[in-house]
This record gives structure tokens, C-alpha cells and sequence, in this order.
């Protein structure tokens, strides 16, 4: 009974640590911010412009709808880049914390990318909005399909900025090669272009982007209301592998986080 009783209020304190420091994390990031939330709709909606403008406008790319088609995959891979980009220094920037007080530092990663994640879930609804001028309605099966990207491109996420937020205490230039690679990886998933103009013999190396079949389901759920189930299991298990890599690399450094910070 006593084990029990233990293991309830352990369960207890680490979940209201996660509340805690998800809130903190959406408090930071909007700190002085006259704005707000609505700066995380502003500057995928900014992008989206230009590239309408440059693509559509410029280089005359032939897709149907195109706001709709940049802003499905824009909005998540906006949440993908804000943990990403932010990973390397959580860690350092709650350095007092975990000199002060023993916790499960996973929690840390965790927090940012459940933040992000609550931003991304918001910025659906102005998709909504802005789908509703285009005859877009919402599909039944947006009830089970979007918890289910929800999930896996979160454990993905969280996975990757597991690796990335403990090796970069170790090794400080991976901050600048993650901004580097993020870039090159954001013209090698499909946001700005269908999967159709990618030539088919160099559709399985794109394939090998853990963020390609994310997006593309993410747009065909949004736009034509359905989900391709056997890629969405091929993706929740590469999701998975990259989670568990990170969480043992994660746990093997974490024995020396105190002396590299």
C-alpha cells in the first residue's frame, strides 16, 4: 500500500512539473510581447505570402489553392523548427533549475515541444477560418486523424530535441549545424511543392526525411479529409526509433549535465 501510495504521488508531482514548465515555456516566449500567440499565426502567414508570391506569382508552379496548400504544411512545420531551433539551449537556459532541484530532466525537451505543440493545435483553428473562404469544411475524420499526427509528429520532435538539447551541452557547435540543416531540410520536405514533382527515382531518398511523410499527411488529412494509415504506421514507428535513440542518449549524458553546465 505504502509502494503505491509513493509511486501515485511521484506520478503526481512529475505531471504537475510538466504543467508547470509547458506554462513557463509559453510564458517566455511571449514575455513583453504586445501580440502575443498571434505571432506564431504571423510569421507562417508572412511566409506564406512570399512564397505565393515567388512560386505562384513568379515561377508560376501549378497547384490548386495554394494559400491552403503552403499553410497546411507551413503551420506544422512551424512547430517543428520552434523546438528544433529552441532544443540546443534548453538545457542552459534552465541551468539554475537543475542545479537546484532533482528531477527528471527529460521533462525539460518535453515541455518545449508540448508548448510548441499547444501553439500548433491554436494555429488550426485560423486554418479553419481561412479554409471555410475556400470551401474547405471540416472532415469527420479530422476527429481521430489529427490526435493521431498529433502524437506521432510529437514523439518525433520530442525525440530529435532529446538528442539535440543533451549533445549540445557537450559540443556547443551543433546549435549552428542544426540551423544549417534545418534549412536544407525545409526544401527537402515537401511544403513549398507536391510529392507528384519529385522525380521518382529520387523519391526514396526524400523518403528518408522523418518530417516527409508527416507532412504529407497532415495535408491529405486537412485537405482531402483522409489519412493513408500505412504510411502514418511507417512514420509512428521511424517516430519511435528516433524517440527511443534519444531518450537513452539523452539518459546516458545526464549523468554529466551538472559538470558541463
Amino acid at each position: 500500500m505504502k509502494k503505491n501510495i509513493i509511486n501515485y504521488y511521484s506520478l503526481r508531482y512529475i505531471w504537475d512539473l510538466i504543467v508547470i514548465l509547458t506554462l513557463k515555456e509559453i510564458k517566455v516566449k511571449y514575455k513583453r510581447n504586445l501580440l502575443g500567440f498571434f505571432w506564431s499565426i504571423l510569421n507562417p502567414l508572412l511566409l506564406t505570402l512570399v512564397f505565393i508570391i515567388a512560386f505562384k506569382g513568379v515561377l508560376k508552379i501549378h497547384i490548386n489553392n495554394y494559400l491552403l496548400f503552403l499553410i497546411t504544411g507551413l503551420f506544422p512545420w512551424q512547430w517543428v523548427t520552434n523546438v528544433i531551433l529552441s532544443a540546443p539551449n534548453i538545457l542552459l537556459s534552465n541551468a539554475s533549475i537543475i542545479k537546484k532541484i532533482k528531477f527528471p530532466y527529460e521533462i525539460l525537451p518535453l515541455a518545449l515541444t508540448l508548448s510548441e505543440g499547444i501553439h500548433f493545435l491554436l494555429s488550426l483553428l485560423v486554418l479553419i477560418i481561412i479554409g471555410l473562404f475556400y470551401n474547405l469544411k471540416p472532415s469527420i475524420n479530422w476527429l481521430w486523424g489529427i490526435p493521431l499526427l498529433l502524437l506521432a509528429q510529437g514523439i518525433l520532435i520530442y525525440g530529435l530535441a532529446l538528442i539535440i538539447s543533451s549533445i549540445n551541452l557537450f559540443f556547443r557547435d551543433l546549435e549552428r549545424i542544426v540551423q544549417v540543416f534545418m534549412t536544407m531540410l525545409f526544401y527537402l520536405t515537401p511544403i513549398l511543392y507536391d510529392i507528384k514533382h519529385i522525380p521518382q527515382k529520387y523519391i526514396i531518398f526524400f523518403a528518408l526525411n522523418p518530417f516527409f511523410g508527416i507532412i504529407y499527411e497532415w495535408r491529405t488529412l486537412l485537405l482531402k479529409g483522409y489519412l493513408d494509415i500505412k504510411i502514418y504506421i511507417l512514420y509512428l514507428l521511424y517516430s519511435l526509433l528516433i524517440f527511443i535513440v534519444g531518450l537513452k542518449i539523452f539518459r546516458k549524458l545526464s549523468k554529466k549535465f551538472a559538470e558541463a553546465l
